[in-house]
């Protein structure tokens, strides 16, 4: 098969699962700037996703996503190793025109897959999880309770910003190499591409920041810091 065989198929995977994952960053980023704005508002949001059959469904094609996605990003990082053999052992500097994320990607990745677990550990596992386990609804979903108890441990809160630098790191490389992929890369729109990409995943990942310092600084202000610890 020739997403399979081919080495441009698996980049057009890549590329393909690594634009819809961005949409879906896109989605949860403003969903949590809704916590800053109105606490019920965020909860409601939270309970009409919940564990309803459409957001079960949304949640096994994320996951979906998200592994094909890292398999295919091994693979080809497999792949290009061995194809450059010893010679990635006699390589002593960075090459120029090439981007530091470029050459940092699979420890990027592995970073980003890190906060995936520590993410789904905090939230989804008391949320959508018990709900389904057991039908528990008394936390979860209040989305609100879980911010607070989560980003109350001033450590926590700052490993989730190292995550979201990493995330930027890997997002503003990925952006223009999925386009790259597509045959958008004529000199002049690659470059606007590049720029369109580096302001998007910036804006999206301080909203992402935004959420974790401000509930970070509310627990500090009310005397809670430490309780999620």
């Amino acid at each position: 098969m020739w997403l399979l065989n081919s080495p441009i198929g698996r980049k057009v995977v890549m590329a393909v699962t690594g634009l819809a994952l961005i949409l879906f960053l896109t989605f949860h980023m403003c969903m949590n700037v809704v916590a800053i704005i109105s606490k019920e508002g965020y909860n409601t949001i939270c309970e009409l996703l919940g564990a309803n059959w459409y957001a079960v469904v949304a949640t096994l094609g994320l996951a979906f996503l998200a592994i094909v996605h890292i398999i295919y990003a091994f693979w080809l990082t497999m792949q290009n190793r061995n194809a450059r053999g010893n010679e990635r052992y006699e390589v002593t500097t960075r090459p120029e025109k090439v981007e530091w994320a470029s050459q940092n990607m699979l420890v990027l990745g592995l970073i980003v897959l890190l906060g995936i677990v520590i993410h789904l550990v905090n939230f989804w596992y008391h949320m959508m999880f018990q709900e389904l386990i057991d039908g528990d609804t008394l936390y979860a979903a209040d989305g609100i309770y879980w911010i607070q108890q989560t980003f109350s441990c001033p450590w926590i809160g700052l490993l989730y910003i190292v995550w979201f630098v990493a995330i930027w790191f890997h997002l503003t490389h990925g952006f223009w190499s999925a386009l790259q992929t597509f045959g958008w890369n004529g000199k002049v729109w690659f470059n606007r591409w590049k720029l369109i990409g580096t302001i998007y995943v910036t804006v999206l990942m301080l909203g992402f920041t935004v959420v974790v310092l401000y509930y970070m600084a509310s627990s500090l202000c009310g005397g809670a810091c430490g309780t999620g610890c």
